[in-house]
């Protein structure tokens, strides 16, 4: 196809920019099908295990699988590397013993042409060596499962065989301390696990004790030892809970529960060392953290960069006297510094967004709200504002019902 010759070079410049914009956009957006899981609370509630949708990321179509797994209290859920296993931790305090949740493995069922089917099946369960364990990773080699257990206050690290099941623990870290909260801070509560991009460190939030805790992963023999310095310090009370990396790698998240803030840190990939450079709140109101006279119940719980890194949201769960609860703040990001600027403060149209999940088109947003038994999805503006947007569900309801939703996981299958 040739260039038109009456197009103007000023148009044809303007014509180049926006292709630019579009292949840089095309990035990440890995347009096709997908399967998506779903982590539940089972006690006290409706829910039996874990659940699955089949997703259509061109049309925004969701159609239910089902019931994928039975299992006890799924709370949090990782894929393996090679899309084959799944993995998730059973959030008990009396898993095998006293003082100990589990950890449950699962392979992915297969039809007869090798296409993914969203049922599971169980290969086989660990104790997490601490009690009501809250989060799982595998690392990028898929030969380890990372997990954080929150009453225990402790970390551990499970080999993964080749055929996806768990081998007993490679390495086992136990917290120890108080954070300045009597009530919530009584003791260590590791909340979450994360590794850096090249596998060289694990990244730990311990609610607790106020600190983002940093270990080096030795991805031959599955150890973690204390990185130099070995944590972070966030302001007394924060309660750290989840933490997220941009794109690029030069900057961390972490979301404090009981502050609700976010603080960033400038992070060198290189020594895993992280420099606090700005806390912010997730409430529309406060700038800055809120005040001492804040009225009202505000937990946070998620944090997440869009793979773009231009933007960066958060949930906020509870009830204040401000409007903000049970919603998702939405922040831009200075691309030099990392810091970041609050935008909007989007309703979740439910209560208590435990988790949420933005697929991997970077379009959509999919939020857990636990107590309203609903997953409500949202369509993503990537304008420079980037407000959200109600999108489309099954059957035209307001949300998907599903009991009790904690956590949401995508599989491209197509």
């Amino acid at each position: 196809m040739r260039i038109l010759g009456s197009l103007s070079r000023t148009l044809l410049l303007l014509a180049l920019a926006l292709l630019t914009t579009l292949t840089a956009s095309a990035a990440f957006a890995q347009k096709g099908k997908y399967l998506f899981f779903v982590g539940t609370y089972t006690e006290g509630t409706k829910s039996k295990g874990i659940y699955a949708y089949r997703y259509d990321a061109d049309s925004g179509q969701i159609t239910p699988v089902g019931l994928a797994a039975e299992t006890t209290n799924p709370s949090w859920l990782t894929l393996h590397p090679n899309g084959r296993f799944l993995y998730a931790i059973n959030e008990v305090q009396n898993y095998k013993g006293p003082n100990s949740g589990g950890l449950s493995a699962f392979s992915i069922d297969r039809d007869k042409d090798g296409h993914a089917t969203g049922k599971l099946t169980l290969l086989n369960e660990v104790a997490t060596r601490g009690a009501d364990p809250c989060y799982v990773t595998v690392d990028q080699t898929g030969k380890y499962a990372l997990v954080a257990n929150y009453t225990g206050g402790s970390v551990a690290v499970f080999p993964l065989r080749d055929d996806g099941s768990l081998g007993e623990a490679s390495a086992f870290v136990q917290h120890t301390g108080h954070g300045a909260d009597p009530k919530r801070q009584e003791g260590p509560h590791a909340h979450s696990i994360n590794l850096s991009p090249d596998n060289r460190f694990a990244f730990v939030d311990d609610l607790g004790l106020d600190e983002l805790l940093v270990y080096k992963f030795d991805s031959a023999t599955g150890s973690l030892t204390p990185n130099d310095p070995p944590f972070d310090k966030l302001d007394p009370g924060s309660g750290p809970r989840h933490f997220a990396l941009s794109p690029d790698g030069k900057f961390a998240y972490v979301i404090s529960e009981m502050k609700g803030t976010v603080t960033v840190f400038a992070n060198d990939a290189a020594s895993g060392t992280l420099h606090s450079v700005q806390t912010i709140s997730t409430l529309l109101k406060y700038k800055n953290p809120r005040p001492e006279d804040f009225k009202g119940t505000i937990e946070d719980a998620e944090v997440e960069v869009h793979p773009s890194g231009k933007f960066l949201y958060a949930s906020n769960r509870g009830s204040s006297d401000r409007g903000d609860s049970n919603s998702i703040a939405i922040f831009t990001v200075d691309p030099e510094k990392g810091t970041l600027t609050l935008r909007e403060i989007t309703p979740t149209f439910g209560k208590t967004p435990r988790s949420f999940e933005i697929d991997p088109t970077g379009t959509r947003l999919f939020v857990a709200n636990q107590q309203s038994n609903n997953i409500a999805v949202f369509g993503i503006d990537q304008r420079p504002d980037s407000y959200l947007t109600k999108a489309g569900h099954l059957s035209g309801g307001p949300a998907l019902d599903v009991p009790s939703p904690v956590c949401v996981k995508f599989l491209k299958i197509e």
